[in-house]
């Protein structure tokens, strides 16, 4: 089997991309598409955002813009003081929320919490949200949100024992504790919805609004 080539491929000319995530699968899917790009991890408190914005009445699909918007904004506001005049800096910002019977489900934060919300889910069917914005100079200019259905199929204590023995701490990773893109596909029954959308970072559409902005081959076709 050849191994994919992961060196950059696409660049913005006089520009740095740059992704507000410490996610390791977000980096992963940029990096497999080839895209040159930077990491700025960011914290926010998500949980008083969340909070704040239900108390407000905010749709869930709204919340996770503005989650998405602030960590941007989180890494815009570290970096533009260091950016250089001459180029340009494109941050992408994410955020993936987990909806259950109009409930917004949090990552874990233990294993227990984890076995809790697989058992939860067992049977039916969720909404995955995934929002992702895309700040330049400081500003906001686009933002994309892809919504997923997934089916959880039937099992028990044993089962979800099993799986997060195998897991392990990457269930405390994502809303809803499974790892989709690795052995959690045993959880599910039907998936309805974009590949990478499920993942969290909704590719396609970012990579169509780069190319508007003039993302090409590092080296003349």
């Amino acid at each position: 089997m050849t191994a994919i080539d992961t060196a950059p491929f696409l660049g913005l000319p006089h520009a740095t991309i740059t992704l507000a995530s410490a996610s390791v699968t977000r980096q992963n899917i940029l990096r497999a598409a080839g895209v040159d790009f930077n990491v700025a991890p960011t914290a926010i408190d998500e949980a008083r955002v969340r909070a704040d914005a239900q108390a407000g009445d905010m749709a869930a699909d709204e919340i996770a813009v503005l989650l998405a918007f602030l960590k941007a904004q989180a890494a815009s506001q570290i970096l533009l003081p260091t950016q250089s005049p001459t180029n340009s800096s494109y941050i992408i910002g994410c955020d993936q929320l987990l909806l259950i019977d109009d409930h917004i489900m949090a990552k874990p934060e233990s294993l227990t919490e984890a076995k809790q919300q697989l058992l939860m889910l067992a049977g039916k069917q969720h909404e995955l949200l995934s929002a992702i914005i895309l700040i330049r100079d400081g500003q906001r200019i686009w933002h994309h949100l892809g919504r997923a259905a997934l089916t959880m199929r039937k099992f028990d204590d044993a089962f979800a024992d099993a799986y997060i023995r195998r897991v392990g701490e990457a269930t405390l990773w994502s809303p809803g504790a499974y790892q989709i893109e690795s052995v959690g596909s045993s959880l599910f029954a039907r998936i309805d919805g974009d590949h990478f959308d499920i993942l969290g970072l909704p590719l396609l559409p970012l990579l169509g609004i780069l190319h508007e902005h003039g993302l090409r081959p590092l080296e003349p076709v």
